[in-house]
């Protein structure tokens, strides 16, 4: 007579549980799961009856996120002000050896371009932030730091320009 084949260890997780008399494919279904926080952004907007049926369709309450774009506003508008800072010392520096003028240049059109990229993309991110979510999706936020790219943008072109100016005139005196 031989002897059923046994594993050399025991079940990892105990024997297993007895059926309950009656269940139709032999398995105890597992615990509902536990409700998640409504901090974490689940709370349901609102519930709609599927007609016929017993079920429903839950339309989630989304939280909002900060708007890429409008971030990249204030990454490219700080850069524009970086840039025009290092206009104005390449440009001071190199005014009495007569190559300051020329880098300055080369610094202001480059804080011109972030300038330039730092307006459009708050632009973008402002419509972005302005339209309308249907049910389920994102609402975007950031408008204060659309308002920041833009400024800091236009400022450090400004002072990318004096810079220039000043360099230039410091070389020809």
């Amino acid at each position: 007579m031989t002897q059923p084949l046994r594993p050399p260890y025991p079940a990892p997780n105990g024997p297993p549980p007895p059926v309950p008399y009656g269940s139709p494919y032999g398995f105890v279904p597992p615990p509902p799961m536990p409700r998640p926080p409504v901090s974490a952004g689940w709370e349901p907007e609102r519930v709609d009856q599927v007609t016929g049926t017993d079920f429903g369709l839950v339309h989630l309450r989304v939280a909002p996120i900060t708007s890429g774009a409008a971030i990249g506003s204030l990454v490219a508008g700080i850069a524009a002000v970086l840039v025009s800072f290092a206009a104005l010392c390449f440009g001071l520096t190199g005014a009495e050896e007569g190559w300051g003028g020329w880098v300055a240049g080369a610094f202001t059109l480059l804080s011109i371009l972030a300038c330039t990229g730092a307006v459009v993309t708050a632009l973008v991110a402002r419509r972005q932030i302005a339209r309308e979510p249907r049910p389920g999706q994102v609402r975007f936020t950031g408008r204060g730091l659309t308002v920041g790219g833009i400024a800091c943008g236009l400022s450090g072109a400004a002072l990318a320009v004096l810079a220039l100016g000043l360099g230039l005139v410091l070389q020809l005196t």
